[in-house]
């Protein structure tokens, strides 16, 4: 499986600022937003939630087919510190992951010079630069019932 992350910092968290072992290295994938909402569509919470599966069977049976999960997990701040919202992970499998990696990737970029300079300023408490230096996220549009079954 393979995880797309769209938050700079929950990535910078997850990697510990691309210092962890094996993961020295911070990439930046651009992917088609009709791939990226096609995985969607066909994804499965990757936890069972009572008030979205029948019963713990059935959400079992979706997990097993599906070939995209989502996650949601607390976003970051620049302290790495959860804040009371949640983002996105969307884990890939199968089909999914083939289509992700043939298909739906437009560009890659490695910003590993930038997760460290980010993480220096956070260092030396210089959060406006950090946070200057951030990529520019906001929240994703998404068509009319697109997430329904992902969240309630």
């Amino acid at each position: 499986m393979t995880w797309v992350k769209p938050s700079f910092l929950w990535m910078m968290y997850r990697c510990g600022w691309g210092t962890e072992e094996n993961q020295e290295t911070v990439l930046a994938v651009d992917i088609t937003r009709d791939g990226f909402e096609w995985a969607l569509r066909r994804a499965c919470l990757s936890h069972y939630a009572e008030v979205l599966h029948a019963d713990r069977g059935t959400w079992r049976d979706q997990v097993r087919e599906a070939p995209a999960r989502v996650q949601w997990d607390p976003e970051r701040d620049l302290r790495l510190q959860p804040l009371p919202h949640r983002s996105l992970q969307l884990g890939l499998v199968g089909e999914a992951a083939r289509l992700y990696a043939d298909e739906w990737i437009v560009s890659v970029t490695d910003v590993t010079a930038l997760a460290r300079t980010v993480h220096a300023h956070v260092r030396d408490g210089e959060l406006d630069a950090a946070r200057g230096l951030l990529p520019g996220e906001r929240p994703y549009p998404v068509r009319d019932g697109t997430l329904d079954h992902l969240m309630r």
